[in-house]
């Protein structure tokens, strides 16, 4: 199967939306439905749980299971504090980046509807030049053009609403996918795109297959944790991404070399189980496709190590998609290892039996 072949235009017009539909961490609801609605036509029955996890299955009924699984949800903020000058401090919900938050706009969800805002910051003329501040979660505010906390309150907005980035999807030299919260969306779009080619192709697995896209990933793992009891699942691959280590100030000697464009990246890991990542590597040189390789060290920090130590130990593995800026608003994926990770999971897919055994001795 060509790579080229891939992607329909209909999956980059689901992509764009997915991607643009804000989704953050413990509000993942909207985004999955619109996730739901693409994977339909592709799935036999779907379950959620009580926290927003989706899972499309293919074949239920059967006693062996695999999974493959991505993350639903984007990092942002909350709002911790109002003044009585009506401007808002914040805490993280995940790993928001406080570096890149001034003069960012931003979007407060509310009961009322989205209410605009932005990150406001001194202007260059009025700091000091010789002990110059620099952005940290006690400084970094938001402006939502009140005068009053009263005034806040009465657009709907008070501690605890979450907010989010509005970064939108674009395309950077014709093969370049731009936008926040690619980490780890473009998950939930690729395992979306195997189950895709699987029905089109009309290819009849030996086994259920469940594609997962979990929530709360971005404060520890824990969709995952929570669905890997539920499903009690045989096999986990889990896609996610990595960093693409090429860019300025990045030491490959701490991170590893990775660069987007070269093919999916396999990972080297005790949570990673290693028959199941023989037969991915197997599967890559067999079918052509490129992939990198990159040691994680104690741990993944992927729902790979939620279902890796789940109900006694399940065979997992991890494919990760290399990626420029990660926790910004311009996080950056190449087409082309887009493609490639879907092919990877499609073609391991394959090659799976039904009642495989992964056991370490034998």
């Amino acid at each position: 199967m060509s790579t080229a072949s891939i992607l329909k235009d209909t999956s980059i017009a689901f992509l764009e939306s997915y991607l643009n539909n804000a989704s953050p961490t413990g509000y993942e609801s909207e985004g999955q439905k619109l996730w739901m609605n693409y994977l339909k036509p592709y799935v036999d029955t779907f379950i959620t749980d009580t926290y927003g996890t989706a899972v499309g299955v293919i074949n239920p009924d059967a006693p062996f299971k695999v999974v493959i699984e991505g993350h639903a949800d984007e990092i942002s903020w909350y709002v911790n504090y109002i003044t009585d000058d009506g401007l808002l401090y914040v805490i993280r919900n995940g790993g928001s980046d406080h570096q890149i938050a001034p003069s960012k706009r931003v979007h407060i969800h509310t009961k009322k509807g989205i209410v605009k805002g932005v990150f406001g910051w001194p202007a260059i003329h009025t700091r000091l030049r010789d002990k110059e501040e620099s952005p940290k979660i006690s400084n970094i505010f938001i402006d939502l053009g009140c005068e009053t906390k009263e005034q806040v309150e009465a657009m709907g907005v008070h501690v605890g609403c979450v907010i989010t980035y509005p970064d939108e999807f674009m395309i950077l030299n014709e093969n370049k996918f731009v936008c926040r919260a690619i980490d780890n969306r473009m998950g939930g779009f690729m395992i979306a795109e195997v189950a895709r080619l699987l029905h089109e192709n009309k290819k009849k697995l030996p086994f259920g297959l469940y594609i997962v896209n979990s929530v709360q990933e971005e404060i520890g793992l824990r969709g995952a944790e929570m669905i890997a009891h539920t499903i009690k699942p045989n096999v986990a691959i889990v896609t996610d991404v990595c960093h693409d280590t090429t860019t300025p100030m990045i030491d490959k000697k701490v991170e590893g070399d990775l660069k987007m464009g070269k093919g999916p990246v396999i990972a080297y890991a005790p949570a990673v189980q290693n028959k199941l990542r023989d037969l991915i590597v197997d599967t890559a040189v067999e079918n052509k496709i490129p992939f990198q390789r990159h040691a994680t060290s104690r741990a993944t920090g992927t729902d790979t190590d939620a279902f890796a130590y789940s109900n006694g130990g399940v065979a997992s593995a991890l494919i990760s998609l290399p990626l420029r800026y990660m926790h910004t608003t311009v996080e950056m994926v190449h087409r082309e290892d887009v493609e490639n990770v879907i092919q990877l999971i499609y073609e391991s897919l394959l090659k799976i039996e039904n009642n495989e055994t992964f056991s370490y001795f034998n």
